[in-house]
């Protein structure tokens, strides 16, 4: 879910549905239309086109979803998420690269922007039709609930993991134990759509596996469910549980918890090769064209500047506790962030001199970076940077 600030809660009464609106005056009460009511409308009418903005929808949307979070009693969306520690593990990350779960689970900054609508056409997809759907097929001795809790502890190869998430919609006896498990998908086009995909796999085995493990009835079979997002199509796949598939699938979790737990940054493992492209993370990984390769999950990228306005939020926020600041050339391109959480100084790898963010001339090109005053006094240009990544946040 999405973080917001405040809640705007429309100023509008419902009955059954149907809004309700002041009765209009009768003929003996009708109002005056004078000159400084139509100058109003007037007004009103040129000003409706800069109410209407990409940057206030985007402002709305989070209010929204933050009201919304609280109306579900899911409060805890609204803030920062907390880093998961070495060996806890969410379903939905299960096979992926080990180096970008790990940055995902260390609250790394995103350097791509937040795909709100895809989680929007998901969540109302799965809300609007899965579920009612899966209503109408139930037999009359069982139920459908949105989701399943689970938490699992497991031991593998003399390495504790713990397994925390919630299920898809779940088919359920009328005393709430789990008969069969759905994972739903939303996909631009099912045409290349082969069979159930590994990671989606992996996901649904960690539901069975956790819930096999805390019912008394076996819970050995679920369904992995793609729906187009343009023509609404749906494929559905039967995945029976596999032992030596979960075998894998554990093994995965515990290789990354003896590197999270040893301090090390787990190697960069896609599955396939153009995985990186769309990796939120793959300019501090090393997989795209900038000066960097290999950085930890902590820091900004010093000499980068395409970083979304809501995931730097995000990643201050995340870490405000260690002193998170933007960096000196992040601050130039999003001065009202900088104002509000602050900004690291422009540092001289020459001469060790310091400059606050806004004390040195710069028209903000990022192709030329602002020079070192004292080394260009000595006839030396140099160039200013921000801190390193490792150097930016306090240690806890």
């Amino acid at each position: 879910m999405e973080t917001g600030t405040s809640t705007h809660l429309p100023n509008r009464r419902y009955l059954v549905g149907i809004p309700v609106t002041s009765p209009k005056p009768g003929p003996d009460k009708q109002e005056p239309r004078t000159e400084q009511s139509e100058a109003a409308k007037a007004t009103s009418s040129t000003q409706l086109p800069e109410q209407i903005t990409g940057e206030r929808f985007n402002a709305w949307y989070a209010d929204r979803q933050f009201a919304q979070n609280i109306l579900e009693g899911k409060a805890y969306f609204n803030g920062p998420a907390d880093p998961k520690p070495a060996g806890r593990h969410s379903p939905s990350t299960l096979l992926e690269c080990h180096r970008k779960a790990s940055y995902k689970r260390q609250n790394a900054p995103k350097e791509d922007t937040p795909p709100k609508g895809l989680f929007w056409v998901g969540t109302k997809f799965e809300e609007g039709l899965i579920v009612p759907f899966l209503q109408d097929v139930t037999p009359p001795d069982a139920y459908v609930t949105n989701s399943v809790w689970i938490d699992h502890e497991l031991t593998v190869d003399d390495v504790t993991v713990r397994l925390r998430g919630a299920t898809d919609p779940t088919i359920v006896t009328p005393d709430n134990d789990p008969i069969l498990v759905t994972e739903i998908k939303t996909t631009s086009s099912l045409d290349h759509l082969s069979g159930p995909k590994e990671a989606h796999k992996a996901q649904l085995h960690a539901y069975l596996a956790a819930l096999n493990a805390e019912h008394d009835h076996e819970i050995s079979t679920g369904l992995l469910v793609y729906a187009s997002r343009t023509t609404l199509d749906v494929e559905v796949f039967e995945v029976d549980f596999d032992e030596t598939f979960w075998k894998t699938v554990t093994e995965w979790m515990a290789t990354l918890t003896n590197y999270e737990q040893a301090g090390d940054l787990p190697p960069a493992s896609p599955e396939r090769d153009w995985e990186c492209s769309y990796c939120s993370f793959k300019h501090r990984c090393g997989e795209a064209d900038t000066p960097y390769s290999d950085i930890g999950p902590e820091g900004l990228l010093p000499l980068f500047d395409d970083y979304d306005p809501e995931n730097l939020e995000a990643y201050l926020n995340a870490h405000a506790e260690r002193g998170a600041r933007l960096t000196p050339m992040l601050a130039h391109c999003f001065p009202s962030l900088a104002a509000e959480y602050g900004a690291y100084d422009w540092n001289c790898s020459k001469c060790g001199t310091s400059y606050g963010w806004d004390d040195v001339e710069w028209d903000g090109d990022t192709d030329g970076l602002p020079v070192c005053p004292a080394c260009a006094d000595s006839g030396n240009l140099v160039t200013l940077s921000g801190p390193e990544p490792n150097e930016q946040l306090t240690t806890m």
